[in-house]
C-alpha cells in the first residue's frame, strides 16, 4: 500500500485541499498523512470564514515530528495543493527534501493552485513566481490548468499543439508527468473540455462534456485521483480515463443533488468505479 505526506489547506464543513485529498486517496486504498497549512471553517468561496493559517514553522514542525517516528521513508508521495505564501512553499519543498533523504524514491506531486483563464491570479503574490522558479524543478508530476501551463512555461496556447509544446516545455525543466486540465481551444467544441497527460513517452488525451457550473475542490480531486492511479501502478492512460471518468462523475452527482459542496460521500464509489466512462486516446 502506497504511503503519501500531503500539505495542504483543510476546511472543518465541506471540501477542499486535504479534506478531498485525505478522503479520496484513502477510498482508492492509499494511506495518506495529511499536514494542513490552514484549520478554516470552510472554504474561501462563502466569502467569511474562521480559523487560523498556521505559520510554516508550525507545519515543518508537524513534518519533523513524523521524521522522529523514523516513518518518512515509508512515503511513496509527498502531494501538495494551493500554497498560501512563499514561506509556506519553502517548507513544502523542505519536506520534499527530507522525505526524499529518507526514501530516494518518493515523488512529489505537485498542483500548481496560482488562477484560472476566468479569474486571473488569485494566489497571493509571489506564489507564481515561486512556483516558476522553484518548484517546477523539484517536481515529478505537475497538474496545472490551462491558465497555470501558460504561466509556468511563459507560451500561449491556441491549439491543442499549442498545448502539446507546452507541455513538453515545462517537462523540460523538472516533472516527468504533466497532466493538463481544462484544455480549451479553438480545434475543441464548446460543449466539452479536455485533460491532456504526457510524459517522456507518451501523451494521451481525454474529452468530456461541460458541467456549467463551478466546484470548489475540483482540483484537489483530480490531482488525488490522478497520483493515485499512477501509484497503483496504472499506465499514463488509464490513469487519465479514470481521472477524467471520476472527476466528471462526482461533478455530476453533486450537480444532480443541487449541492455546493462537494457529494464525495455520496459518490464515493466513483473514485475508484465511475457510473461515466470516458475512454482516453494515445495522440503520440
Amino acid at each position: 500500500m502506497a504511503q503519501i505526506l500531503s500539505i495542504q489547506s483543510h476546511v472543518s464543513f465541506g471540501f477542499a485541499g486535504n479534506s478531498v485529498a485525505a478522503f479520496t486517496l484513502r477510498r482508492a486504498g492509499l494511506d495518506v498523512w495529511p499536514v494542513n497549512t490552514v484549520e478554516f471553517s470552510n472554504n474561501t468561496s462563502y466569502g467569511d470564514w474562521r480559523g487560523p493559517v498556521l505559520e510554516p514553522e508550525q507545519v515543518g514542525e508537524v513534518v519533523h515530528g513524523v521524521d522522529d517516528r523514523g516513518v518518512l521513508a515509508q512515503v511513496d508521495a509527498v502531494l501538495s495543493g494551493y500554497q498560501g505564501a512563499p514561506q509556506m512553499g519553502r517548507t513544502i519543498l523542505a519536506a520534499v527534501e527530507l522525505t526524499r533523504s529518507r526514501n530516494p524514491r518518493a515523488i512529489y506531486c505537485c498542483d500548481p493552485v496560482m488562477g484560472d483563464v476566468d479569474r486571473g491570479f488569485y494566489a497571493a503574490p509571489g506564489i507564481p513566481e515561486f512556483m516558476r522558479d522553484r518548484v517546477v524543478g523539484q517536481a515529478t508530476i505537475m497538474t496545472p490548468n490551462l491558465f497555470e501551463l501558460e504561466y509556468l512555461t511563459g507560451r500561449t496556447t491556441a491549439s491543442i499543439a499549442d498545448v502539446l509544446d507546452a507541455a513538453a516545455l515545462l517537462r523540460s525543466r523538472g516533472p516527468r508527468t504533466v497532466l493538463i486540465t481544462s484544455v480549451v481551444g479553438r480545434d475543441a467544441d464548446d460543449d466539452v473540455i479536455r485533460m491532456v497527460a504526457q510524459d517522456d513517452a507518451e501523451t494521451w488525451q481525454v474529452t468530456t462534456p461541460i458541467i456549467d457550473r463551478k466546484f470548489t475542490g475540483s482540483g484537489d480531486l483530480t490531482s488525488a485521483v490522478f497520483l493515485a492511479a499512477l501509484l497503483r501502478g496504472q499506465s499514463l492512460g488509464e490513469a487519465l480515463s479514470l481521472t477524467a471518468s471520476s472527476v466528471f462523475s462526482v461533478l455530476q452527482r453533486t450537480h444532480e443533488l443541487g449541492r455546493r459542496e462537494l457529494a464525495l460521500v455520496q459518490a464515493q464509489e466513483d473514485i475508484v468505479a465511475p457510473s461515466h466512462r470516458f475512454e482516453a486516446f494515445r495522440m503520440q
